[in-house]
């Protein structure tokens, strides 16, 4: 008979090379201990913090002290940064292959390249890929037929089965024309339209481990614990769920060392999450005796052979990266001086610049750029195209539409349906949304006195909306440079992505079916490269210093 599993809770210290945040357990490992390495919302960022080599390292280190060591990731791992965009994943992947990992949860961003290359990725991946609740309605080949419910793993006379969970957001936080057929009917879901089917889905595939005698249960997920997640938070699934012994989350990029959750039997189960970019290692460790611990950690050694590789890799690509297209004269962020995030929810100065690049090169009378796909600052002095395209790394195109000013009016009250009067809480953003729009050729007010009336489809589309508008006093810059109120009647050219005029990104239904000026041309960052060069001279001036007042909160 196995031990009954206990959990204890004290603050890690420093041990050797060792640091741990405050987590529940001890670091001390024991030669028959099972050790679990967690990470998450890597983000392609393969030499930063940790990074790989630091990974590769702290993997070996515990191979020397228990033959029990699995590596696994929960998602958004290969998107995010130049060296995803330009090698579409390749090259982070080649990175996971070399440092070991084992087990892998798509997450949202894996879907970023399209179905056709995750197929790919997930072929050339040496990870088993996991997701319980990837669900599949077509009657063509399956792009994700390779990826399993869950995995048991057996270490000695221990099974634990690894169960997959992803975030029913794909949908409208990656590209939703990815996951439908050419007639636009959706083929793929993820137990999105109901939270209790979500529930009963992971629920099933955990008595299914159970009944083929998993001793431990551990879920690896990609929904994170930010509010406007919920009802589909790593949270509120183990309070919707029992029989589960750990999760291990992504997506929200929180740094969680360790926190108990009750589940629906009223017993704790520990939560943990890394933060992103390597930050930090997780590790969940299970003793003979069934004690279950887990916290982050910091490491400081590197694999030589992994950093190695790394550099060869960097250098495949870092003559284009490295090459300076122009120069700012003022940084320009997307969070605020106490480093608290703005995009997604304040007009910004870059998103200021980045929606003026896609106006300006397209000629359009409005563009809107998501405050999602707008991922890091630009520094002052010298701008190169890998700043570029880590400002934009999602490998997105200038599509133009012509649009009705009641689909713009539309657009905007979805986008700022989470606005708050204020974007922060003292510590950290509040109001988020990643289909946030930053604009160019229009000004607008939002009142967060009034709810928003929005009304969305179980897959989180615009729908329509009630009978209040939060979005109030639409003005749209006129040839002349004065402003006249949009017009709902009237046809205006938009610009932006593919993702958000062509393929339904975050939500943004009324313009997937509108007819096209143009059909993917320019790629994102390039947008952003040829602004600089044809129509700023070159150089980012004190024009962007400070937001322009586009968007007025009240």
């Amino acid at each position: 008979m196995k031990p009954s599993k206990r959990f204890t809770t004290f603050l890690f210290t420093m041990a050797a090379a060792l640091i741990l945040l405050g987590g529940c357990g001890s670091n001390k490992q024991e030669p028959e201990d099972i050790v679990i390495l967690y990470t998450n919302d890597v983000h392609c960022a393969v030499d930063e913090n940790i990074g790989y080599a630091g990974l590769a390292a702290y993997k070996k280190q515990m191979q020397e002290k228990t033959p029990y060591v699995t590596l696994v990731d929960c998602g958004d791992a290969i998107q995010g940064g130049a060296i995803g965009l330009v090698s579409q994943g390749e090259y982070p992947l080649r990175l996971m292959n070399r440092a070991g990992y084992d087990l892998a949860v798509l997450g949202n961003h894996e879907f970023d390249y399209g179905m056709e290359r995750l197929t790919e990725v997930i072929e050339a991946s040496e990870a088993q890929y996991l997701g319980c609740n990837i669900r599949y309605s077509g009657t063509g080949e399956n792009a994700l037929a390779a990826v399993k419910p869950y995995q048991i793993e057996a270490y000695g006379d221990t099974d634990i089965a690894f169960i997959g969970v992803c975030t029913p957001e794909n949908i409208t936080s990656s590209t939703p024309v990815y996951f439908m057929d050419e007639a636009g009917q959706f083929i793929y879901d993820f137990y999105g339209g109901n939270e209790k089917t979500f529930y009963l889905q992971v629920q099933k595939t955990v008595d299914e481990c159970r009944s083929k005698g998993a001793d431990y249960v551990i879920l690896l997920t990609h929904l994170g614990v930010d509010e406007d997640s919920a009802p589909f938070r790593s949270v509120d699934l183990i309070e919707h769920t029992k029989g589960v012994d750990a999760v291990l989350d992504a997506h929200s990029h929180s740094v969680i060392p360790c926190q108990f959750v009750t589940d629906q039997d009223g017993k704790e189960v520990p939560l943990s999450s890394t933060g992103t970019e390597l930050s930090y290692i997780g590790q969940l460790t299970i003793t003979p005796g069934g004690m279950i611990t887990a916290g982050l950690i910091t490491y400081p050694e590197k694999d030589a052979e992994t950093a190695s590789y790394i550099r060869e890799i960097q250098e495949d690509f870092a003559k284009d990266m490295d090459r300076v297209v122009g120069q700012s004269e003022i940084p320009l962020s997307i969070s605020s001086e106490a480093g608290i995030r703005m995009i997604r929810s304040r007009e910004t100065a870059i998103g200021d610049f980045c929606a003026d690049a896609y106006r300006a090169v397209s000629g359009a009378d409005i563009a809107i750029v998501n405050g999602g796909g707008i991922r890091a600052d630009l520094p002052k002095g010298s701008i190169t195209c890998g700043d570029l395209i880590d400002v934009h790394p999602y490998g997105n195109s200038l599509c133009v539409a012509n649009v009705s000013g009641q689909d713009i009016l539309d657009a905007l009250e979805m986008a700022n349906r989470a606005v708050q009067a204020e974007y922060h809480d003292g510590e950290h953003a509040v109001g988020e949304n990643g289909g946030f729009l930053q604009v160019s050729g229009l000004t607008f007010t939002v009142d967060t006195s009034v709810p928003s009336a929005v009304v969305m489809d179980d897959n989180d589309m615009f729908v329509s909306f009630g009978d209040t508008r939060r979005v109030k006093d639409v003005m749209v810059l006129q040839k002349n440079g004065s402003f006249a109120p949009l017009d709902p009647k009237q046809t205006y050219t938009l610009a932006s992505q593919n993702y958000l005029l062509k393929k339904g990104g975050d939500g943004l239904s009324m313009f997937m079916d509108q007819p096209l000026a143009v059909d993917e041309g320019m790629p994102d960052y390039k947008i952003l490269e040829t602004y600089l060069h044809d129509h700023l001279d070159g150089v980012i001036g004190t024009e962007y210093e400070t937001p322009q007042g586009r968007i007025t909160i009240q």
